[in-house]
């Protein structure tokens, strides 16, 4: 159950409780590219838990693998995107309801690296950051690998029936996954059609309110 801090502030001011025992709200502070990119989930799940945090853009600061994104919790550092969307989901309630549904959560997200990582060679000729025969790289990678990986989720979301991928309730993987179907179809329009129950899942999260509130007024960055 995630505190209610506001609460329990209120109360530790009308009552004596010894400095120790204090509610002591962490420090967080996010720092990536000035990009959508692999910090947004993070941003997210800050904004859904209603949680205060810096976001910074890179520096020459030194950094445990010497990639972004890094998230610091009270000075101390944490590296890898699903690293921090881990550690903030499970703070704030968003890593699944059950530790079955913990564990779907951290499995699909594994397999959505497996994913990606074949995506790639295709997806860098369609974003123009390599050179290639884009149509030749679409049939050949581009539809196999999504619709294997789509097909996975589709069948995923349409056993649960609630909306979303695990469970009865929203996880960072769902907003994992409808991240990245923004992300490519910025460049590749309806390039995930034909998935409904996906489609599903992307309206529950883009239609939660604190998200589509934030998805309104996000800063204008590129993916």
């Amino acid at each position: 159950m995630r505190a209610n801090h506001a609460f329990l502030e209120r109360f530790s001011s009308h009552y004596f409780i010894p400095g120790h025992f204090r509610l002591q709200m962490p420090s967080y502070k996010l720092t990536y590219f000035d990009t959508q990119g692999f910090a947004e989930v993070s941003r997210q799940l800050f904004i859904l838990s209603d949680t205060p945090f810096e976001s910074h853009e890179r520096t020459g600061q030194s950094t445990p693998f010497g990639k972004m994104p890094v998230l610091e919790v009270d000075g101390k550092q944490l590296p890898q995107s699903f690293a921090i969307a881990r550690y903030l989901a499970r703070k704030f309630g968003y890593a699944g309801k059950t530790e079955w549904e913990e564990a779907w959560v951290d499995a699909l997200g594994d397999q959505f690296k497996d994913y990606l990582n074949e995506l790639l060679p295709f997806l860098r000729v369609a974003w123009g950051t390599a050179t290639g025969d884009l149509e030749e790289l679409r049939m050949s990678i581009g539809e196999p690998v999504k619709d294997k990986f789509f097909g996975i989720l589709e069948k995923q979301a349409e056993s649960c029936g609630s909306g979303f991928l695990v469970g009865c309730s929203l996880t960072w993987i769902d907003l994992v996954i409808v991240d990245h179907m923004d992300v490519v179809e910025s460049h590749l329009p309806s390039f995930f059609h034909g998935f409904p129950s996906v489609e599903r899942v992307r309206k529950s999260v883009t239609e939660t309110e604190k998200i589509k509130k934030w998805r309104e007024r996000r800063p204008k960055r590129p993916y």
